[in-house]
């Protein structure tokens, strides 16, 4: 990969959608992948299954060199201690962007306030895990919260890999509109309606989309990116940013990079969705 960074005069990637959960936590992540198969229709084995430090170090030796510790909460009385137990995380890794999260619950507004104080600097909202409406009243403080602070959110929105109760871009939009400053960036590219979440982009001055799995083999089998939305895409490359989904990928990451990079729109919107977007959105030196 080092040759695919100074090719495009990068000192790495910058990858927003990584996990570094509990431990508890993330078995119980990777026992849901290892189950998925019925659900799907094939395997999902996760490829950097590892111990904590092992994946730490796998990957920075890929050459990422800010990343995320994404968690996120499916019931109540959970978003508080991961919050606390992520901002440990990132105080022993300091490549690892402070990650925090939320669930709609009485309290929440107040929890994510002390994580933005504690130096929180990206959010994760799993809308398909925790099963609610984006939209709930009871997150309506949080979202105000977020975008005064102007904080990243990592939102899983869409319907893929398997769609939820609230999962698709209607929720999306209705949120946008609601909170047009909030910096939302739509993961999967909000597989599999690429075109409905390119819409929302243009139309959201604060809306952007992470690459996470998509145009990788494992997606195009099941939810390809239409070929006629590629100049949209690139058109849009100031608003897209790389992820991975990093331990939790059925495939090498070098193919998650080969990709992007493989979609045929240039060294310079390669050069912004591996890094400079991100190093802008989030002040990264």
């Amino acid at each position: 990969m080092r040759a695919t960074y100074d090719a495009l005069g990068i000192s790495g990637i910058v990858d927003v959608h990584t996990h570094f959960m509990p431990e508890p936590v993330l078995a119980k992540v990777w026992a849901y992948f290892d189950a998925v198969g019925p659900l799907l229709g094939r395997p999902w084995p996760i490829t950097y299954r590892a111990d904590e430090p092992t994946r730490v170090r796998m990957l920075r030796d890929l050459g990422v060199r800010t990343w995320t510790s994404l968690n996120y909460p499916h019931k109540p009385d959970m978003a508080a201690w991961l919050n606390e137990w992520s901002a440990t995380f990132a105080a022993g890794h300091p490549d690892c962007l402070h990650s925090a999260t939320f669930y709609p619950e009485p309290g929440a507004e107040a929890y994510v306030r002390r994580a933005l104080d504690a130096g929180a600097r990206v959010f994760k909202a799993h809308v398909q895990v925790g099963d609610y409406d984006p939209n709930d009243a009871l997150l309506d403080g949080v979202w105000r919260v977020l975008s005064e602070a102007g904080t990243p959110i990592v939102i899983h929105g869409g319907h893929g890999p398997a769609p939820g109760t609230h999962t698709g871009p209607a929720g999306m939009v209705r949120l946008a509109r609601r909170f047009p400053d909030l910096v939302l960036v739509v993961a999967h590219m909000g597989l599999p309606d690429y075109a409905a979440f390119l819409d929302l982009v243009e139309t959201s001055r604060s809306v952007h989309l992470d690459t996470t799995m998509a145009f990788t083999a494992f997606t195009e089998e099941t939810a390809p990116f239409p070929a006629s939305e590629l100049a949209r895409l690139r058109d849009l490359g100031e608003r897209v940013l790389f992820g991975s989904d990093y331990p939790n990928i059925p495939y090498p990451y070098l193919h998650a990079v080969e990709s992007v990079t493989g979609l045929g729109l240039g060294d310079d919107w390669n050069r912004a969705v591996l890094h400079d977007n991100a190093v802008r959105l989030f002040g990264l030196e």
